[in-house]
């Protein structure tokens, strides 16, 4: 895709943004790479006014890509394009194709950028090493960094030196590993493996136990694993819990939040947890919040996070102090 290309795709996908409204903006930029979201937002910062005709445009654009990726993921390309020539005539039907088969180009070796290094290891340590640097020179570099590190001693140079020396490879050679690779894969995901365990089966244990428990096990966590102790801390409360506080205990916490903090920690979560808060701010301060949420437009998910997890950290601060007790064993304490 050339530079002029891409310039225009990313101003459709502002004027996209730009013509859903906020809320639904939101919604698809949390998806999104912070990169993207970036490049869309500057997009959008130099948009001015987008003339209507230009909108419904691109909004039709839009609708006709993505009936088109439905029909491809149902019924193949070539039923999608069969049905398109019918709708559209074999001129339009081309150009939609050609933009969808665009918008699905995978790379190779897509599907193994999800699994997890030490499988990918499993599978691939008694290749050749081409075949391993092959592999390893389309992952992510961190992934490839994991499975290299595991690799035996003597193999890690070799399969280094011929990732350094590699050029080109035929398509038709890359397509065979990735095929054999990708089917060794899959017969990993039909089996039915017991998963017990792990952070959040202790997150959830906690959850039940008395305040006193909950405290002297995180203590001698915080002393053995600081960072496993850190890992519990933040999962045991999310944002979202705050709808489990009752209205006296919101108050409190909301007191002790910056307005504009809460009106990033807002974005995204669901209309229980903003009706919860809105029922406890004044009026004046409700609508004073939702002028700031307005305002500020899209932002990253990763800003939000923080945001919430800032207010996280405040409300067991207070609960710490006292002031608001958070109930746990399934509701028997009473917040206060």
């Amino acid at each position: 895709m050339n530079r002029q290309t891409t310039t225009r795709s990313r101003e459709k996908a502002a004027i996209l943004i730009v013509s859903l409204g906020s809320d639904a903006a939101n919604k698809i930029l949390v998806h999104m790479e912070d990169e993207d979201v970036e490049q869309i937002s500057v997009e959008v910062a130099k948009l001015g006014k987008v003339p209507p005709e230009s909108r419904h445009s691109v909004i039709a654009e839009f609708r006709e890509m993505c009936r088109a990726q439905e029909v491809v993921h149902e019924g193949g390309m070539s039923s999608a394009r069969r049905l398109l020539e019918g709708a559209f005539g074999p001129e339009r039907a081309n150009e939609i194709v050609g933009r969808v088969v665009e918008a699905l180009q995978v790379l190779p070796f897509d599907f193994a950028k999800k699994a997890d290094p030490s499988q990918l290891l499993s599978f691939i340590q008694n290749e050749h090493p081409q075949t391993i640097a092959l592999i390893l020179a389309h992952l992510h570099p961190n992934q490839a960094a994991a499975v290299i590190s595991g690799l035996p001693q003597e193999a890690r140079a070799e399969v280094a030196r011929r990732i350094a020396i590699m050029d080109r490879t035929q398509p038709e050679v890359v397509k065979e590993i990735e095929r054999v690779l990708e089917r060794k894969l899959s017969s990993i995901a039909a089996q039915d493996f017991s998963k017990v365990g792990g952070v959040k089966s202790l997150v959830e244990m906690l959850n039940w136990v008395d305040r006193g428990t909950e405290k002297t096990i995180l203590e001698n966590l915080s002393e053995t694993s600081p960072e496993l102790a850190e890992e519990v801390k933040q999962l045991m409360f999310v944002f979202e819990d705050i709808v489990l506080l009752d209205d006296a205990a919101i108050q409190k916490v909301l007191r002790e939040v910056d307005t504009k903090e809460l009106a990033l920690a807002l974005k995204g979560v669901g209309e229980e947890v903003q009706n919860r808060i809105f029922k406890n701010l004044s009026e004046r301060a409700g609508t004073m919040l939702k002028e700031d949420m307005e305002f500020m437009g899209p932002v990253r998910l990763r800003n939000v996070e923080e945001a919430q997890q800032r207010i996280v950290n405040v409300i067991r601060k207070l609960e710490d102090a006292g002031e608001i007790v958070v109930a746990r064993g399934g509701g028997d304490e009473i917040v206060v």
